[in-house]
């Protein structure tokens, strides 16, 4: 009697690809994983040891999760998916007004609350499920690669206009060249070789930057073998109201965002979620803001980058995703290893994130295709989806002056648009009123 065929999701590979494609998947994420406890320690005028401590925190917590996500606890946790957890963009601006406002103790108070809230509606919020259709995930990843553009011109060309090095020619080419290797690779790589391409065009980069002048090993130099950060390292936690309401709607937001990136997954890997595996999924973020809380981290997502990076190198595995979660644990502990991947110049990572970003686009225009945009409103959908949710992509300060908990809602193009996709597929597409005509597309 012949074995059932192993679906792709579930296959092994070797050690050796194994490793390589796990740190591939690490290298893409590294960058988005950090960037959310550097912002937050220096908006906060936090101390180098302090950040440091966040940024080995975060890493440990996504490498933890990514790890549940890919292998799974039982019935309990983990969506068995190739999906990578990183800190989520959303949490930023509701930490600082938190920690302004009420102190840190009380932004890992409200972290451990919106956990736990997001432990309990998992299951619920799964059952919604329906009410993602590819026009809503469609329009939703569209608007996430797109915004997502944004952060990945600034690490080629930097972060502060007014620098002198800013938008330097030197870095541009070298982000264009590491950019042209991943298309050579591409073209003219074949098997694995081809499925390691953009890890072989990050090495060389780095290699190239080195006389560049880009590389600086001063924090390699610094950084120690063994560092865990003590749990409620900023004494224990406390929980005003108001920063408990401010982060449950940063994990709805959060779970609206891996929901979409979880079902881009289960397209492209050829194994859509259940509302059972999404469930699951949602759950292990919920795990995460946990975790974030005790251990000084951060609430956790699916990235998009590596849904790109899925669909680009068409490997499917979800072993190869856990071997990134064991990195990022290991990263978490060990510094020193960290501060090496850290140094790798932010063009080289921008050359080959801006495709990462845009794949995920592509995914997302790839789901539109399958609309039916005859007859209906969902070309009115899409446009008003698209449309206003990017205005904060474009302009970052958009809402700055509407109320605090209401930035934490639009402050995100991501938001925006899961919001307005998701409502107006339901006013327009399920609660249709019978006297109302079925057609109004434009000539």
């Amino acid at each position: 009697m012949t074995k059932p065929a192993v679906h792709p999701v579930d296959q092994g590979l070797p050690a050796g690809r194994l490793a390589l494609l796990g740190l591939q998947h690490m290298a893409i994420m590294y960058a988005g994983a950090v960037a959310v406890p550097l912002i937050v320690g220096s908006a906060l005028k936090l101390d180098t040891a302090t950040i440091g401590l966040l940024v080995n925190a975060d890493l440990l917590v996504a490498g933890i999760a990514t790890l549940i996500q890919a292998v799974g606890i039982g019935k309990l946790l983990g969506i068995r998916l190739p999906v990578v957890a990183g800190a989520t963009f959303t949490v930023v601006n509701p930490m600082i007004l938190i920690a302004s406002q009420y102190g840190m103790s009380a932004v890992y108070g409200a972290m451990i609350a919106s956990g736990v809230f997001g432990l309990l509606i998992a299951k619920p919020f799964a059952k919604l499920i329906r009410f993602f259709p590819p026009l809503v995930t469609g329009t939703l990843l569209l608007v996430i690669g797109v915004s997502l553009l944004g952060p990945g011109a600034q690490m080629i060309a930097g972060h502060d206009p007014a620098s002198p090095d800013f938008a330097a020619p030197s870095h541009i080419g070298l982000a264009f060249g590491v950019l042209a290797l991943l298309v050579l690779f591409t073209r003219v790589l074949r098997g694995f070789a081809n499925q390691v391409g953009p890890l072989l065009a990050l090495a060389l980069g780095l290699v190239i930057a080195i006389p560049m002048g880009l590389v600086h090993w001063d924090g390699l130099q610094a950084a120690g073998w063994f560092g865990l950060a003590a749990p409620f390292h900023f004494g224990a936690p406390t929980f005003p109201v108001a920063a408990i309401l401010s982060m449950c709607v940063v994990m709805l937001v959060t779970f609206t965002e891996s929901t979409a990136d979880m079902i881009a997954v289960g397209e492209i890997t050829g194994r859509p979620p259940t509302d059972a595996d999404l469930a699951r999924g949602l759950a292990t973020d919920g795990v995460s803001a946990v975790l974030g809380g005790v251990m000084n981290s951060f609430p956790d997502t699916a990235f998009a980058q590596n849904v790109g990076l899925v669909r680009m190198t068409g490997v499917r595995s979800r072993w190869v995703v856990a071997v990134t979660g064991g990195i990022l644990l290991l990263m978490g502990l060990v510094p020193k290893i960290g501060a090496f991947i850290a140094a790798i110049p932010e063009p080289v990572v921008g050359g080959v994130a801006v495709v990462m970003f845009a794949m995920v686009a592509v995914v997302g225009a790839q789901n539109l295709r399958t609309v039916e945009f005859s007859g209906n409103h969902n070309t009115f959908i899409v446009a008003v989806a698209l449309g206003v949710g990017l205005l904060p992509a474009f302009v970052p300060d958009f809402f700055k002056h509407f109320p605090a908990w209401l930035q934490t809602i639009c402050g995100s193009s991501i938001t925006v648009a899961a919001v307005l996709a998701f409502v107006l597929n339901l006013l327009f597409n399920h609660l249709r009123r019978r006297s109302e005509p079925d057609l109004l597309e434009a000539p």
